[in-house]
């Protein structure tokens, strides 16, 4: 949809200040795509993809595709059906990054890579796109690889925006509270997204005010024991429990209240 290929049910988006149902060339000259699928002409090596697709981007850029060949280690002569998932995922990076586009949409572009070419793909990323001012809009379920790299996160649950907001803010806002919780009477908290008992502990997981919660436990007699961050995995985990979506660019504004505690 954000290339204009297929029409949206309902709803408008802007690409870099286009309409790409209505300035679907304007923004094909300026984006680079790598699908999930990862599919291409299968019957070409990646020399013919290289050849074939440098022709279509006056501002392909051969030095970077040198490079790039290079530091991801791309086969070159094999036909694209042979190759693994994660040689099939490296010839499509290299023909999103090598066109020099202001965006980058990368949808699963760790597909089969190994750890070491991941690194490398996102120094790529990090030094020779965002540093020249570009954008790489990317969608992933490797979340500790997102962790490392993203600006910016949203999280889709079954089509659903659940939260939207700086991965920073996120990370500063969310927090487990451990308490010992005796003879504690029930209640609901709006930043509760959830709560679980081992022993005579309960844990908390609470979307923001993780102090002022914990200054709560304490009028209500309990002791708090830890407050500690959470990852961006448990962050999604939690928030995919839920039915309500956050406020949209607030990382703790859940409105789901918290089960009765007791």
């Amino acid at each position: 949809m954000l290339l204009g290929f297929i029409r949206p049910t309902s709803g408008m988006a802007s690409v870099l200040g286009h309409d790409p149902q209505r300035e679907r060339v304007a923004v094909l000259q300026r984006t680079g795509y790598a699908s999930e699928s990862k599919r291409l002409y299968e019957w070409m090596t990646a020399t013919e993809l290289l050849r074939f697709t440098r022709a279509f981007h006056a501002r392909w850029s051969r030095e970077m595709e040198e490079k790039y060949v290079r530091l991801l280690q791309v086969p070159l002569r094999r036909p694209f059906k042979q190759l693994s998932l994660g040689n099939r995922t490296k010839v499509c990076l290299l023909l999103a990054l090598a066109q020099r586009a202001d965006l980058l949409i990368l949808d699963e572009p760790m597909s089969g890579l190994d750890p070491g070419t991941v690194d490398e793909l996102f120094r790529i990323l990090a030094e020779d796109h965002v540093s020249e001012g570009g954008t790489v809009f990317l969608s992933s379920h490797q979340l500790s690889e997102v962790e490392q790299i993203a600006d910016w996160v949203g999280i889709i649950d079954h089509g659903k925006l659940l939260l939207e907001a700086r991965l920073e803010d996120i990370k500063n806002e969310f927090r487990l509270v451990t308490a010992a919780c005796e003879g504690m009477s029930s209640f609901k908290r709006p930043e509760v997204l959830s709560a679980s008992q081992s022993g005579g502990f309960w844990k908390y997981v609470v979307a923001r005010d993780a102090e002022g919660f914990a200054a709560l436990l304490r009028q209500r007699g309990s002791v708090v024991t830890d407050i500690s961050p959470l990852n961006l995995r448990q962050i999604f985990l939690e928030l995919t429990r839920k039915e309500e979506p956050c406020t949209h660019g607030n990382g703790g504004a859940n409105t789901v209240a918290a089960p009765s505690l007791t």
